[in-house]
Formats: C-alpha cells, structure tokens, sequence
C-alpha cells in the first residue's frame, strides 16, 4: 500500500505522529493493549500507516501492517450492505417483514413480566421488519447487555455464543422462544439483528453467508484476506486475542495457533469475520467512493447515501430511544443508519468531527470511521475484548481532525 506524505491531502505529518506517541505512551507500554495498526487516508490516499506493539505477547510476535484481527461487529456494515445489494435487485423491501423470509418468526412475542422460562408476553404491536434489523430496532438484544430478563435468556439459552454445530438456522430456532425486549420499533436496542439478516441474506440468495460474500463483495473489491476463518497458511500472522483479568490487565482470551476462528460452522452476519487493516480499508473505500471501487461497483452511490442517513424516528439521537447501555462512544450527536452510526451534531457529540460522518466498532475495541466532507477513512485494529474499556474513538478523533491543516 502506498503511503503519501500527508501534506499532499493536507494534513499536517507532525501532528499525525501525535498517534503513535499517544498509543504508545498510554496503551501500548503500560500493557494496556498489546499491540495496535492505525491507519488514516484522505482524498483517497493513505497517508499515515503504523503498527504497534505485540501481535502476540507469548510468542514475543510483532505487530505489522498485515496482521490479522478479529473485526468482530464490524462484519455488521459488510451483512449490511449484502442486504442492500439484495434490495437493489428487487429481492426484498426495506418495509418487508421479516417473516416473508423466516416464517418462525411469526411466533414472535414482547415480553411483559416473568422470568426464565416463564414468560408473560403479548403479540408484537406489528411485524418486525428489514429496517428493524438494519436499524437495531427490532426488539431483539445481545447476551452481554446485562440489563433485563430477556437478556438473561439469552445467556442461560447461549444466544449468539457461538459453538461446534450452530448455524444461522439454529440461531433462528432459540430466537422464536423468547420474548423481544420491546415493540419493534419503539426503541433502539444493540443486538443480534445483524445476524438475522445474514440469514435473510442465505435464504434470499440460497448460499451461505460466507459464499454470496465471497462471491459478491469479498472478492469484487480483493479482500483476500477476510472470511469467517483462519487458514493454515494465514496462522502465522494471526494475532492473540486478550481480556482483561481480575486485575484489570490483558489475559490471552483466544490463541492464534489453537483459535476458536480455526473452524467455524457459524456464519456471523454479525461479528464473524478475520481481516486485515489493508483489507478493510478496500471496503470502507468502496463506502466513500459511491459503492465501486477498481471498476467493480457493489452498491449504487443513491444507496449509500440513503444508508449512511439518520434512520432513527423523527431524526432522534440514540440516546432519546435507546434501550440497553451497550456503546463504544457517547449516543448525544449520534443517530443510527442502515448499518452504521451516523453523527449528526459534533457539538452535542462533545468532540471533532462532521455531520454525515459515519462508524462503527468491533468487539476486540477495533473501530473504522469514514468522513465524506473531509473524504477521509480511519481504520483501528487491535485485540483487546471489551470495546468499552478505553475511549480510542476519541483519543483518535481529536488528535486526526486537529491534523488536517487545509
């Protein structure tokens, strides 16, 4: 990847080494994280890569620009956009309920009072719909929320746990026992709805997952290094994965010589996917670029901009209608796309940036954003589970937009 000197798309190379300097002085050499690659381009040329750290603390393996990460969650805008490559081919509507395409989904129900596993519960108000998942709107929540009896379910039923022999229909099959957390679309809830749709995206196409993106997005833009595992060949550049321990330091969490990525019979529409900074930065610059990229064209640029818009009712912020807790950075400013956060004020936001600027983030606290009125990609990876832990959206945010100088 060619690396440009960052004042010829104005942005100032003695503040960009801000970066490093700050990933190192309070992540990286304290043993907060392992290791980090950062990656800022603008007006479409990369103008500052650098890698950090450790890709592995056991092995004493380095970071490079080519290890791969676990980008968890951020699968989600990939599923996003297979679903919207089905939209403009006629094969679904946004306003479709679900249960066109998964009739068990009929049997759904809103939780009203009780406990696992005896439920009050009354008919949803209506059918969830297409933009219900794309939006997390639809009722349905994570296990980690940690907030209500519903997610407790999930835990104790092992929702979105994945092990040997889930696939997305078995996912489908715990989902109609349990109640929705609440009425789809009266709130905003972070959850599983990102997997549902890999699953609308298998029965539509009748492919796996992990087939129609190769076919039709992995390949097209050469991502040849993302998919749902991790092959032989590729191990050796496969980062260690950490959680914190009891005393709040990095614990090797999954080893990449004996990962739980090696064999995978899950298809994750919502945070299945191994990839690399080089790789993700092909998809986020398809995004930027209208939906095409070297000639290939995956979306129509019509459809990028009415994803990347704020879908939430009445044009509200998350935090006016969020239910869970669940957030890598602050919900005032912010609003929710068909994929994607979506900031809205920067002022509310309490930090730098522009409106339209859209995100998201993995659970391993791997984050991308791109900004369209300053054309500009940030792609982070790192291997630290618990996105929450540490605000690195911020820390970068304030230290990459007080570089453009022009």
């Amino acid at each position: 990847m060619e690396i440009v000197n960052p004042e010829k798309v104005g942005m100032s190379n003695e503040r960009l080494a801000r970066i490093n300097e700050h990933l190192n002085s309070h992540y990286v050499e304290p043993g907060n994280i392992a290791g980090c690659i950062t990656l800022v381009a603008r007006k479409g040329q990369v103008c500052y890569l650098q890698a950090l750290g450790q890709a592995d603390r056991e092995r004493n393996t380095a970071m490079e620009k080519d290890t791969l990460v676990r980008i968890y969650s951020m699968t989600k805008p990939i599923t996003s956009v297979a679903i919207m490559m089905l939209f403009e081919q006629g094969l679904l509507a946004l306003t479709d309920p679900v249960d066109r395409f998964i009739p068990e989904f009929k049997k759904l129900r809103v939780y009203q009072t009780g406990s696992y596993p005896a439920f009050m519960s009354s008919p949803p108000t209506r059918p969830m719909t297409i933009k219900d998942l794309l939006t997390h709107t639809s009722g349905l929540t994570y296990d980690f929320m940690r907030a209500t009896n519903v997610d407790y379910t999930y835990r104790k039923m092992k929702i979105a746990t994945w092990a040997e022999g889930d696939t997305t229909e078995t996912l489908i099959e715990k989902l109609v026992q349990v109640p929705l957390e609440f009425n789809p679309g009266d709130r905003w809830n972070y959850s599983v709805s990102t997997d549902v749709l890999g699953r609308v995206v298998e029965i539509i196409s009748g492919m796996s997952l992990r087939k129609y993106f190769e076919q039709f997005i992995l390949s097209p833009l050469g991502m040849t290094e993302t998919g749902f595992e991790i092959a032989k060949d590729k191990v050796s550049r496969f980062s260690a994965c950490y959680q914190f321990d009891p005393h709040n330091k990095p614990a090797l969490q999954d080893d990449p010589l004996n990962s739980a990525f090696a064999h995978r019979t899950f298809d994750s529409g919502g945070g299945g996917l191994v990839s690399t900074v080089s790789d993700y930065y092909k998809f986020c610059t398809m995004l930027l670029n209208g939906g095409a990229l070297n000639g290939k064209r995956i979306l129509g640029p019509r459809t990028i901009e009415y994803m990347t818009q704020n879908h939430l009712p009445g044009n509200v912020d998350i935090a006016d209608i969020a239910s869970g807790k669940f957030s890598d950075s602050p919900y005032r400013g912010i609003g929710f796309g068909l994929g994607f956060a979506v900031k809205t004020d920067p002022v509310k936001y309490s930090n730098l940036g522009s409106v339209g600027e859209y995100y998201w983030s993995g659970a391993a606290s791997t984050l991308f954003w791109i900004d369209p009125k300053e054309e500009m990609i940030v792609i982070f990876m790192t291997q630290l589970m618990g996105n929450t832990a540490y605000d690195f959206r911020s820390d970068l945010q304030s230290i990459i937009y007080s570089s453009i100088v022009e």
